[in-house]
């Protein structure tokens, strides 16, 4: 059996270290890619260019305010694939707007998780993100699909 393929997409460099330590540290039994941007993001899942050999996610936690393609635009594009919208995405991102909240889910979001502003919540936060979707929940697996 293979290990879960992880797509963490956030442009904050911190961000992403601390959530893959955090996931790491927390037993998440999976690979970690960790893309900056949304067209990024779409490439990897299309497997295209530097990622045509990369494994499709069985996850993927998005940020919703990434540069170049922003999270609701890259949530948007997977959920109308055919073939990636049975990947779960989580949203991990800063905002607490309302309006946020409601499109994502509106768009095929499986989750909305407010970014805390402070340490120990932002690991609370993640900690709890990977003990229900890699200790609860079931994730389609590539080949499942």
């Amino acid at each position: 059996m293979r290990a879960t393929e992880i797509l963490l997409v956030d442009d904050n460099p911190a961000d992403t270290d601390l959530t893959s330590e955090v996931l790491a540290r927390n037993g998440c039994p999976g690979h970690i890619h960790a893309v900056t941007d949304g067209v990024e993001a779409i490439a990897f899942l299309r497997r295209e260019g530097k990622y045509a050999n990369a494994l499709l996610p069985d996850f993927v936690i998005l940020d919703l305010n990434l540069p170049k393609k922003d999270g609701r635009t890259v949530l948007a594009e997977v959920k109308a694939d055919p073939i990636l919208r049975k990947i779960p995405i989580a949203i991990f991102s800063t905002s607490q707007e309302q309006k946020d909240i409601v499109r994502s889910y509106e768009l095929g979001a499986n989750c909305y998780v407010s970014k805390p502003g402070n340490l120990q919540a932002f690991i609370s936060a993640v900690t709890s993100i990977g003990e229900f979707w890699f200790g609860l929940a079931r994730l389609p697996r590539e080949e499942e699909r």
